[in-house]
């Protein structure tokens, strides 16, 4: 049962909205200010929170921004409530970050779909984070099997790479699947020309070269690592017994492979459709969504200029300018050439 926070000063509507939540299998937890709001997100939580704008002690504007700025907090759903329907506040509200305004008086019809439609959002970009290979761990712990993942990763030594060392290139034979035990690797392809296009950003936890296993033809594209890394072997053969003996996996790993065309789909349409603008800003947002620590408040990343104009499909002297418009507008920072993404909303937000 999802957990939704009402932050509401005015008692008669706190109550009647709590009783409609309820009604609707929410379980939900009040508060009659915006600092005690705080304090019961801190303590609950919840899987969304729905907050009035106009309160005493803290208004709903500061209960957003404490929150926005709480790690454990900062990616929880947020609906503000307001009696004013003035375009000003409508216009704060959605520029802060928020996900969703509702104006009072409202339905009953209006607060349920609204909420239900940030909650299949939370589900929907969950999913989209475990697509692929890299989701293996997960798959095995559902199927109750992530013991023999383990054991055979666990039977193979690490192998140490050095920064921008090639792991594999395209047209040679595959032989293994990759794991990442620490550090970052980039997958890409080259035109005739020799540039780049970076199709992939993996991490620690991360598996790869497994599409060219699978079809049994030779790879094409370029891994190489975007920092030191420690990267464990599996055998070719090892892989293909693991499909071939738990058909449960098999599945699963279609299904993902599947996923991964999608999202190879809609990066193409993005490269065709998207301004420069949006497609540095998406390049620097799926960094942050890859790389970002979970004690991280503000995520920040050293990657050389020419990877992220590959990333974003430009040239390096385009995606430059491009980083120092944003630098003027303040949606991120640069100093000794760490990117720190200061308004990630406003990025997300950028118009096409």
């Amino acid at each position: 049962m999802e957990k939704i926070l009402l932050i509401e000063d005015n008692e008669a509507l706190r109550e009647n909205t709590a009783e409609i939540l309820s009604l609707a299998n929410f379980e939900v937890v009040t508060a009659e200010n915006g600092k005690i709001g705080i304090e019961m997100a801190r303590l609950h939580q919840p899987n969304l929170i729905v907050c009035d704008i106009m309160m005493p002690v803290l208004d709903g504007f500061g209960v957003f921004q404490i929150l926005h700025k709480t790690p454990a907090l900062q990616h929880i759903p947020f609906i503000f409530l307001s009696a004013k329907s003035e375009r000003g506040d409508l216009r704060k509200g959605m520029e802060m970050g928020a996900d969703d305004y509702i104006t009072k008086p409202f339905t009953d019809a209006e607060l349920i779909n609204a909420i239900h439609t940030r909650l299949e959002k939370v589900k929907h970009n969950r999913t989209l984070a475990v697509k692929g290979i890299e989701g293996w761990y997960q798959i095995l712990t559902d199927l109750g099997k992530k013991d023999e993942m383990h054991i055979a990763l666990e039977q193979h030594d690490i192998v140490e790479y050095k920064k921008k060392q090639i792991i594999y290139a395209e047209g040679q034979h595959p032989n293994k699947l990759y794991y990442i035990e620490s550090g970052k690797v980039k997958i890409y392809k080259t035109s005739e020309s020799g540039k780049e296009f970076i199709t992939s950003l993996l991490s620690a936890g991360d598996f790869f070269g497994h599409i060219a296993l699978l079809e049994n033809k030779t790879y094409v594209e370029f891994a190489e690592t975007i920092e030191e890394s420690k990267i464990r072997n599996i055998p070719k053969r090892e892989f293909e017994d693991l499909l071939t003996q738990h058909q449960e996996i098999a599945l699963k790993v279609i299904k993902l492979l599947a996923n991964n065309i999608a999202e190879k789909e809609d990066q193409l349409v993005a490269l065709a459709y998207h301004s420069l603008r949006k497609r540095v800003a998406d390049a620097l947002l799926a960094l942050k969504k890859k790389y970002e620590q979970p004690d991280e408040d503000v995520f920040s990343i050293a990657i050389a200029r020419e990877d992220l104009a590959n990333i974003a499909g430009t040239a390096t002297e385009s995606l430059i300018r491009t980083l120092s418009d944003f630098k003027s507008e303040k949606l991120i920072s640069i100093k000794e050439g760490k990117i720190t993404l200061l308004e990630v909303k406003k990025l997300a937000s950028l118009c096409n």
